[in-house]
């Protein structure tokens, strides 16, 4: 078992390559570039980036212990055909007018194919780790997520990555109501403001675990020797 809030997670302490993988959330260029979209909404990258040596602590000891790995990538195809309006609209309401499909120092904001698109060096997938490339939030929401989950037969995830208030938890409470059991690395998430961040692991807590459980990089590199 993980040490972790509200409780020491999993909850049936089931914890196993066979039923529990990594999950690593949108680690970009977009969201952890200087150059990036999230940079383009007047934002810092620091808080983003702050998690990426955590990350590859999970990553490597996940690997080392035989888990499966999953990355997701945040983007929209290039013809903008799965950009809602009411989107596109929030995304240029921002102090340099630019949003998703925008050129930017790095190709197109938030366009697949394009190098903001792409995953950072630190955290490269192997080619036998899954990528999942969502159009939104969830890793759930219009993608093959939850049928790469059950064909492994993986019921837990332990998540990680940006950003901690929005792809993070939307994540994690759509899983929660697939019946998948999360696990949020605190210090291995990230976002733009730390207030947005503090609110969202409390979120994960309140009322008994709602939506999962919360633990520190220390505490799952401990639980899953």
């Amino acid at each position: 078992k993980v040490s972790a809030l509200p409780y020491d997670w999993p909850h049936d302490g089931s914890l196993s390559p066979e039923t529990t993988a990594l999950v690593i959330i949108d680690m970009q260029n977009d969201f952890c570039a200087e150059e990036g979209y999230l940079a383009h909404l007047g934002y810092s990258v620091a808080g983003t980036r702050a998690a990426i040596p955590n990350i590859a602590r999970l990553l490597e000891a996940f690997r080392t212990h035989g888990y499966t790995v999953y990355h997701t990538r945040e983007g929209h195809r290039p013809d903008l055909s799965t950009l809602a309006p009411r989107e596109l609209f929030r995304s240029r309401n921002t102090p340099s007018g630019l949003g998703i499909g925008d050129a930017g120092p790095m190709g197109r904001l938030l366009i697949r194919g394009e190098r903001g698109h792409d995953i950072i060096p630190e955290l490269c997938p192997l080619p036998s780790e899954p990528i999942v490339d969502k159009p939104g939030r969830s890793a759930f929401a219009y993608t093959d997520f939850e049928l790469l989950l059950r064909v492994k037969g993986i019921r837990k995830l332990v998540v990680c990555g940006v950003t901690t208030d929005v792809c993070v938890h939307s994540t994690v409470r759509e899983g929660n109501d697939r019946g998948v059991e999360c696990l949020l690395v605190e210090d291995a998430t990230g976002t733009a403001l730390e207030e947005l961040h503090s609110a969202a692991v409390k979120m994960v807590q309140h009322s008994g675990g709602i939506f999962g459980a919360t633990a520190t990089t220390k505490d799952v590199l401990e639980g899953i020797q």
